[in-house]
């Protein structure tokens, strides 16, 4: 099999196969004929491998996947940081996993004291109120924030139809939007990479909801006007939305609350000790202010007796549960060990070196690619492979390609829209200087390929299990089953 495509583990199945045998558990049989409208008529049809053949598939596929414990992840706009191994055994303790989602609250009083703990680190984080830590996701999470918008508004008797985004923002923000019920209006980008707060005064008016707004925002970039523009939302009753996709730059030095926000998703799964990517697991807890508490998903783990005992209460004008039980529970975990294990001044430093990181990397590459916007950046930074694609005829997708095969996860590529063939870097605050060097040697050798032999450049990645994928295809028509392949 060695570098060959490898099958999948129907392919590898052949009929008696086993990779398990069952003991005697000494249960007494029972005669099936007594349920026999349960039972299935066809066999399930499942892989017939051995322990040994099952081992090395699944062992293999894993040494072709780039992951976050394998290198550099300066994937912008999506936090990929190493996550302490700690988290893990955390994550296992039996005491956490081996409890049934039903369980009455008075058998797992840890769990909610856990939960209601947690709760508090976040709003503490964060600047509000009370918080809910259902949603799964980030983008949970943003319509978990814009239905208590809705809800807000409706309480009071007003029915504003739009919201207004940043043409910088998120992608999951205007889909958000629109599975809320609301219109997403586009607010456009000064030549400072910030909001243009003449054009928001215009757009702005009595038919507007909020504002959803990521600061520092995708361009790495903080709103340095972020007082006027949520002035200007909060003069016709509208909400703050504040997207925490970017709060690893900010964590312990600002909080959203601090700045104005009314409502704020926080992502676990990305800065606080949960590896993101993949599809999940992922947590995407949403925090307010106090006069929207009464709209949180319910129910919420409380103490009425000043913390001796816990219970779920629902609040009273709640939109409702937004996730089973009480959403991703072990990814809960993980995140209050990592808080309490850095401490407020742990999680300062995490955010001081993520930006520190960021800007020696900026300043770094600043000779080889255009930097979009020259002044400081945050925890991401943007450039552009414009004057590279003019000049050589590769794109910034080539340079991403190519940078697989120095054995580095790509950057995110032609995101944000407002600079034209980015590069959004996002280093970190876990990598090194040394890897950080090595990022930015990496870079500049993929250039100067590209100055005298593109085509080289324009073939890679040589070195990875797959070359380049026809991603539209895998788009429209992804083959999701074996029976597909054949």
């Amino acid at each position: 099999m060695g570098d060959a495509e490898e099958p999948t583990i129907f392919e590898l199945s052949v009929p008696t196969r086993r990779s398990f045998s069952l003991r005697n558990s000494e249960v007494p049989s029972m005669d099936l004929s007594e349920i026999q409208s349960w039972v299935r008529e066809e066999a399930v049809e499942l892989p017939e491998v051995s322990e040994r053949d099952l081992v090395a598939h699944y062992t293999r596929l894993a040494s072709r996947n780039y992951s976050v414990d394998l290198g550099a992840y300066p994937l912008g706009s999506c936090t990929m940081k190493y996550n302490p191994k700690f988290a893990d055994q955390v994550a296992a303790i039996d005491g956490l996993t081996n409890v049934h989602p039903l369980t009455p609250p008075e058998a797992i009083q840890g769990w909610l004291r856990l939960l209601n703990e947690l709760e508090h680190y976040v709003c503490e984080i964060t600047g509000m109120a009370q918080a809910t830590l259902q949603p799964p996701a980030g983008a949970s999470g943003e319509l978990t924030g814009l239905l208590i918008m809705r809800a807000y508004h409706t309480s009071r008797g007003r029915k504003p139809t739009k919201v207004v985004i940043p043409d910088s923002a998120h992608g999951t923000n205007p889909a958000s939007v629109s599975l809320a019920g609301y219109e997403a209006i586009t607010v456009p980008s000064g030549p400072d990479g910030l909001v243009d707060l003449a054009k928001l005064r215009e757009l702005v008016d009595e038919d507007t909801a909020g504002i959803m707004l990521t600061n520092p925002n995708t361009l790495g970039l903080f709103e340095r006007e972020i007082r006027e523009i949520l002035d200007v939302i909060h003069s016709v009753d509208g909400l703050a939305y504040y997207d925490g996709a970017n709060l690893n730059a900010i964590v312990g030095v600002a909080r959203p609350g601090d700045m104005g926000f009314d409502i704020v998703h926080s992502n676990l799964h990305k800065t606080f000790a949960t590896p993101h990517g993949g599809g999940g697991p992922g947590a995407g807890p949403v925090a307010v202010v106090e006069h929207l508490a009464d709209f949180l998903p319910g129910p919420l783990p409380r103490s009425l007796d000043g913390g001796s005992s816990y219970t779920w209460v629902a609040p009273r004008r709640s939109i409702g549960r937004v996730h089973a039980f009480y959403g991703n529970a072990v990814v809960l975990a993980r995140a209050l060990a990592f808080m309490q294990y850095l401490g407020s001044d742990g999680l300062r430093t995490m955010s001081e070196l993520a930006v520190l990181n960021a800007n020696w990397l900026k300043a770094r590459i600043a000779d080889t690619f255009e930097v979009a916007f020259q002044q400081p950046c945050m925890h991401e930074f943007v450039v552009s492979a414009e004057r590279l694609k003019a000049e050589t005829g590769v794109r910034a997708l080539d340079v991403a390609k190519a940078l697989l095969d120095a054995g580095f996860h790509s950057p995110t590529v032609y995101f944000p829209l407002v600079v034209h063939e980015a590069l959004m870097i996002e280093p970190t605050e876990t990598e090194s200087p040394q890897t950080l060097e090595a990022i930015a040697q990496a870079l500049e050798e993929i250039v100067a390929s590209a100055r005298t032999d593109a085509e080289a450049v324009l073939a890679m990645p040589r070195n990875t299990p797959v070359r380049r994928l026809d991603e539209a295809m895998a788009a429209r028509k992804p083959i999701l089953t074996e029976d597909q392949r054949q």
